[in-house]
C-alpha cells in the first residue's frame, strides 16, 4: 500500500503515526512511515532507519515535528521528522447536567468527545448534540472498548460508587493522561479507601484529581465545566495541577 494511502488509513482509525522525509541532495523525496515505532512503509537508508524510526516515534509522544540530521557510510541527509499524533481525546462518564456544557467547551478546544452513562434516558443525542460518540453502557465496558491512551482524558461525574469505582479502576489501568472525578474532598477520601479495597495501588490513586477542576470558584453547571476543562488543558500543556487529598 503506497505511504499516503497507508498513513490515510491508521489517521482514519486514530493510529498515531509518523512520515519521514530527506530534503536536501540527491535522496531527497525518499520517505519513510513510521508506526509503533519501526518502518511501516518506504525505507530511506538501510542503516539509519532503525534510529530515525525511534527518533521519529519520541517526536511523535511528545506532539513535535522537527528535521534532524543523520550520518551513515558517508552520506549525510537532512530529515523531515513530521509527526501525526492521535486527536485528543475526552471520556465523561456520567451524563449529568455538567457533561453538557463540558462537552461542548470540550468540542469547542477540538477534543473527540465520549459520552458513557449506562442510563440511557440520560445519554442521548438531544442531551448531547455535538458529542462524537454516545455509548450506553456500563463505564468500565465502554472504556475497554475505547482503549484509553496517552492522549485520552477521562472525567467521572456519575457521582455513584456503582459507577465510579469501575470507571476510575479502568482510567488508572491504562495510559489515559489525565483522570478526574468529581465530589468533595469527603467524599474522595471514602473512594480512596474503596479503590485501595480494590486493588488499585496508592501510585495510581494519587493520579485522580479531586476535587476536579482548577478552584476558580465555581458554582454553576457551566462554571464547573469551564474549571474543569482548564485543568484538563492545563495539564495537556505539562502543568502540574494534581491535587491528592
Amino acid at each position: 500500500m503506497p505511504i499516503y494511502s497507508l498513513l490515510n488509513k491508521l489517521l482514519a482509525e486514530n493510529k498515531p503515526a509518523a512520515i519521514a522525509t530527506v530534503i536536501s541532495g540527491e535522496m531527497a523525496g525518499t520517505k519513510m512511515l513510521v508506526f509503533g515505532g519501526a518502518m511501516a512503509a518506504g525505507g530511506i537508508h538501510p542503516d539509519l532507519d532503525a534510529v530515525i524510526s525511534a527518533d521519529a516515534w519520541d517526536l511523535l509522544v511528545e506532539g513535535r515535528s522537527e528535521v534532524r540530521t543523520y550520518t551513515a557510510a558517508g552520506v549525510t541527509l537532512d530529515v523531515f521528522l513530521e509527526t501525526f499524533p492521535p486527536p485528543l481525546r475526552l471520556v465523561i462518564v456520567g451524563a449529568v447536567h455538567v457533561a453538557i456544557p463540558l462537552h461542548r467547551v470540550a468540542k469547542m478546544l477540538g477534543y473527540h468527545v465520549t459520552v458513557v452513562d449506562a442510563r440511557g434516558v440520560l445519554a442521548t443525542a438531544e442531551r448531547f448534540p455535538l458529542a462524537d460518540r454516545l455509548m450506553v453502557e456500563w463505564p468500565d465496558d465502554a472504556m475497554n472498548a475505547l482503549g484509553l491512551d496517552s492522549s485520552t482524558s477521562v472525567v467521572v461525574l456519575t457521582h455513584d460508587p456503582k459507577f465510579d469505582i469501575p470507571a476510575l479502576l479502568t482510567a488508572l489501568n491504562s495510559p489515559a493522561r489525565y483522570v478526574g472525578a468529581i465530589g468533595s474532598r469527603s467524599t474522595h477520601r471514602q473512594r480512596m479507601e474503596t479503590l485501595l479495597g480494590e486493588g488499585a495501588t496508592g501510585e495510581q490513586i494519587a493520579r485522580i484529581h479531586a476535587p476536579i477542576g482548577l478552584d476558580i470558584g465555581a458554582q454553576t453547571p457551566a462554571e464547573i465545566a469551564v474549571a474543569i476543562m482548564a485543568e484538563i488543558v492545563a495539564n495537556q500543556r505539562g502543568k502540574n495541577t494534581r491535587t491528592i487529598s
